[in-house]
């Protein structure tokens, strides 16, 4: 990809072969954002970004995704929240240029180091905080309640195990990227 100092170079041809196949690689981000719980113009607009020779402007990019500019603008606060997405200033031009984050393996570790750690952290706060309770129902003076209780507590116990796991396994995957990447 061309640096910022190329940012007034003319886009490739727009022939309607390259704005399909462009069309169709975002709407397939997209969609795929949309599974891991985005919305769907991120990987639109990403994905845009990412296939343009050069960074562009929010005038551009609205007019190759058929956007307005009120929700290229929301789109892009949320994709530069991610880091997926940087502003580009070119020496001379007043204009913003927006560029995508190339370094694909980059952006999925900001998302499981925070978003998916945060979820997991916040399971196993649940969880232990739902095992004192049932805990706590082990001294009832009722059998039934105390053989539920028992039940529940064994459950809950594991359900903390395994997101304990989860979040180790998470740690251990973040960090072999991240080492490989340097390495």
């Amino acid at each position: 990809m061309s640096g910022p100092g190329n940012a007034a170079a003319p886009l490739g041809p727009p022939t309607s072969a390259l704005r399909r196949a462009e069309g169709r690689a975002a709407d397939a981000v997209g969609a795929l954002l949309v599974l891991w719980g985005f919305k769907r113009q991120m990987g639109r607009v990403w994905t845009v970004l990412y296939l343009s020779e050069r960074p562009l402007t929010a005038a551009e990019a609205c007019e190759r995704l058929s956007i307005s500019t009120g929700l290229l603008s929301m789109t892009l606060a949320d994709l530069r929240s991610w880091g997926a997405v940087r502003t580009v200033t070119v020496p001379g031009e007043r204009r913003e240029r927006y560029q995508a984050e190339v370094q694909v393996w980059r952006m999925v570790l900001r998302v499981l180091g925070s978003r998916e750690r945060g979820a997991l952290d916040e399971a196993v706060r649940a969880f232990e905080g739902a095992l004192e309770e049932a805990r706590a129902s082990l001294v009832d003076p009722d059998p039934a309640v105390r053989a539920a209780a028992r039940f529940r507590a064994e459950r809950l116990a594991r359900l903390v195990a395994h997101a304990r796991g989860a979040v180790g396994l998470l740690r251990i995957l973040t960090e072999a990227i991240a080492g490989r990447r340097r390495g």
